[in-house]
């Protein structure tokens, strides 16, 4: 059995802290390689341990052994992290500099520096993959600004309050606050996955041991205890809007309506967010054939069933043309992948009260699979007028629901004009900038490519999948991950700041991941994977060290999907 979640020791934070800032300052004094050499015992840590933690995250979701559920679980726990502890180590052995891909130009004076692939296992590995970071207007693609304009003092203490639904991000975001922002870090566990605890300190020893890191658990009061307590110098969540405003700006919504008036925070220390959004995926009408409109609902679907849809980057609007003559086609698609799919426990809390509530709204909205044993069914509700104030475009579901929204134009299915259309509407209408998906066939995309770049330009979300789930971005590591710039503490929206970006990129705005319409073989993220686990077994090997000759088995392995 895995351990009790929430279990909390009251003691263990204020010693836990006590521990990590006596060495906020030892940690300045270490150069850049000997951190690397830390990641890099680090990824021993988490080969070492990586079974036990998809078992026990596979015991608290529900998943058999071997199943494509224990196949997520390992990907995008145990892979994820050792992937992210191996760019960083091969960054921080390069000063913080680490070689780069092409830079070329994007609209708005942006730099566009390639991230992905840099090497030919990266081409053979994930075929037809690109991945760009797009900086900021006018920025250079200046690197590792801590280890070549290192500012002066003492050392910082970083509070990470973990997310409790994909069980990389408590230690991705822990690692990038000592490898990039030079922090040494406290994680407060969410209580929904603080079972992962034990697993964490014994695969992060070589961080853990010296006093470089510590994990610690605990309800919500040990969270507002250490965020309020002096040693911390900055604070870093993943979670919803909700909970980052009751850190923020007060417990009750009085205090926080007046604090906010008044911009008088609670928590005056800087504070970093990722809050997740309404993730639209936008389909670019163009003339598909039946296979290319089967496996881009199979796509859709897995995009909404990944994780039980308890992800920040879960598709949650579909944004087609009315006009488009295969409209109708595609959503019927869309609707078959998902009835086919497989229900997941709902294993977040609230997620049930949730799906109620939107099932209230939307009384039209048609439950695909039955919702047996408190599972939340997958369901969609087609026909969602365009207002902002429609609750599916305001508001994260977080609970399996895809709606559909179909855009009117008075010039039919015109490609070009119908994303003039949806890119303002994304943009205006629909809550958060984390993340969309853009679906545009190879013939429509060559006869708009320039329209397209200019267009991409507009679209202002953190990242961005063209032909691929952006939670795609979130995994390679290389990338940036985080919400578009712009938010503030008092309308904080999908988050200030990012995370990830191990080519420690000192200005990145956005990231686009671009793959090819038809992915073959069948990428590791579809629901209906046939070899996942077997897969996934393979693929953390291979990414954790990647050597030629692990690339034959891995292929094969992907083949069986």
């Amino acid at each position: 059995m895995a351990p009790s979640p929430g279990t909390n020791n009251a003691s263990l934070p204020t010693a836990a802290l006590a521990r990590v800032t006596g060495k906020k300052e030892a940690w300045t004094r270490i150069g850049a390689r000997e951190r690397g050499s830390l990641m890099t015992r680090c990824i021993d840590g988490v080969l070492g341990i990586a079974n036990a933690w998809v078992a026990a995250a596979s015991e608290a979701k529900g998943h058999a052994p071997g199943s494509v559920g224990a196949g997520e679980e390992r990907l995008s726990g145990p892979l994820v992290t050792a992937r992210y502890l191996r760019l960083l180590a091969e960054s921080l052995r390069a000063g913080g500099r680490p070689r780069l891909g092409p830079v070329t130009n994007a609209p708005g004076r942006r730099a566009r520096v390639r991230v992905f692939p840099l090497t030919m296992l990266d081409r053979l590995t994930y075929p037809g993959l690109t991945a760009d970071v797009w900086l900021s207007p006018g920025a250079e693609p200046t690197q590792g600004r801590i280890y070549h304009a290192p500012e002066q003092g003492g050392g910082e203490v970083a509070l990470v309050l973990g997310a409790g639904n994909v069980s990389s991000i408590p230690p991705l975001d822990a690692l990038g606050q000592l490898a990039i922002e030079g922090r040494v870090c406290i994680v407060k566990m969410n209580p929904v996955n603080a079972y992962l605890r034990p697993f964490f300190e014994t695969a992060f020893a070589p961080l853990i041991e010296p006093g470089f890191l510590a994990f610690v658990d605990g309800e919500g009061p040990v969270g507002a205890a250490l965020c309020a307590n002096p040693a911390i110098d900055t604070v870093h969540l993943t979670g919803s809007a909700a909970t980052h405003d009751r850190i923020v700006w007060g417990a009750t919504p009085d205090e926080r309506t007046r604090r906010r008036a008044l911009l008088d925070p609670v928590l005056t220390k800087p504070v970093t967010s990722e809050l997740g959004a309404v993730t639209p995926v936008i389909v670019v009408p163009g003339r598909w054939t039946p296979h290319e409109i089967a496996f881009q609902a199979r796509h859709v679907a897995s995009m909404i069933t990944h994780n039980a849809s308890f992800n920040c980057n879960a598709a949650q609007l579909l944004v087609v043309a009315r006009e488009w003559p295969q409209r109708a086609a595609f959503v019927d698609a869309v609707r078959t992948a998902l009835a086919r799919t497989p229900e997941r426990r709902a294993y977040y809390p609230g997620s049930r009260a949730r799906y109620e509530r939107f099932r209230e709204q939307y009384p039209a909205a048609q439950s695909l699979t039955p919702g047996a044993d408190g599972n939340v069914p997958w369901t969609l509700i087609d026909d969602v007028a365009p207002d902002p104030a429609e609750l599916l475009l305001c508001e994260e579901a977080f609970c399996g629901l895809l709606g559909v929204v179909a855009l009117d134009s008075p010039h039919g299915a015109d490609p070009a004009k119908f994303m003039d259309a949806a890119i303002p509407f994304v943009n205006q209408d629909v809550a958060g900038t984390l993340s969309c998906a853009l679906l545009i066939d190879p013939r429509t995309e060559r006869a708009i490519r320039d329209h397209l770049a200019t267009r991409l330009s507009d679209l202002r979300y953190g990242a961005i999948g063209i032909n691929v789930w952006p939670g795609i971005v979130f995994a390679l590591g290389a990338t940036s991950w985080g919400a578009f710039p712009g938010h503030r503490l008092d309308d904080i929206g999908s988050g200030i700041g990012v995370v990830h970006n191990a080519l420690m990129l000192d200005h990145p705005e956005r990231s686009v991941a671009h793959a090819p319409f038809r992915i073959t073989p069948t990428p590791p993220w579809f629901a209906d994977h046939q070899n996942l686990d077997a897969l996934a077994k393979k693929a953390l090997a291979f990414e954790a060290r990647p050597r030629w000759w692990r690339y034959p088995s891995l292929a094969a392995s992907a083949l069986r999907g």
